[in-house]
């Protein structure tokens, strides 16, 4: 598997590498299946995280390697619980958040990213931009959770955690993350078309279900 730190091209003077390339179009079909409400977009995130981490790990971006796991490990908890919604009621049911709920999530979010820091800021070694990759790391976290609880506010929760993540994927010499990522903000807008569209359709009394792959 060593071909997979390999350089596959060259694009913009940049090397890009088969690992950073082939986990972003992975990440890139995930997120369009996620768009459809597919339950496969949980084991196609599983795999791009674990062909990322094989990218970053040569990388010292510890950030980026961290936001891998928490993808592989949300992916899983996310596939389990779509899978018993949709045995459950036949589709994946989808809203909005609560204001409690959105208070909660934030600030988990916002204390998380602060103990990581912290982290990171006692052990030097461990990243080079604590702030910054403590912030990847738990708002992948926040918005996986959201997306697995079928909040249209994973959505946004995603845009967040791109405002940084694209900027440090340029500055780590990870071009093609960067470069993929425009695609990426694209289907995070469409995404977030279809399913606010969903909830403004669905009738106040009932909850919006929509319906996942067969697969």
């Amino acid at each position: 598997m060593n071909w997979l730190t390999g350089i596959a091209f060259t694009a913009f003077g940049e090397p890009v590498k088969w690992a950073d390339m082939i986990g972003n179009l992975l990440g890139l079909g995930a997120l369009a299946l996620g768009w459809r409400r597919s339950v496969i977009t949980w084991p196609v995130q599983l795999l791009s995280g674990a062909v990322l981490i094989a990218a970053y790990l040569s990388g010292h971006v510890p950030g980026l390697v961290g936001k891998q796991l928490i993808v592989i490990a949300a992916a899983s908890w996310g596939w389990s619980r779509w899978q018993r919604d949709r045995r459950e009621t036949g589709g994946i049911a989808v809203r909005f958040a609560t204001w409690r709920e959105r208070a909660l999530l934030a600030g988990a979010t916002a204390l998380g990213t602060a103990a990581v820091a912290g982290v990171f800021l006692a052990y030097p070694q461990l990243s080079w931009n604590p702030w910054a990759d403590a912030y990847i790391f738990v708002g992948t976290l926040a918005a996986m959770f959201a997306q697995a609880r079928g909040w249209v506010e994973f959505w946004f929760a995603w845009i967040a955690v791109d405002i940084v993540g694209v900027p440090l994927a340029f500055d780590s010499g990870y071009s093609f993350s960067g470069l993929t990522y425009a695609v990426y903000f694209l289907l995070v807008l469409a995404g977030l078309r279809a399913w606010w569209l969903r909830t403004r359709t669905a009738r106040p009394s009932s909850a919006t279900v929509l319906q996942g792959a067969t697969a």
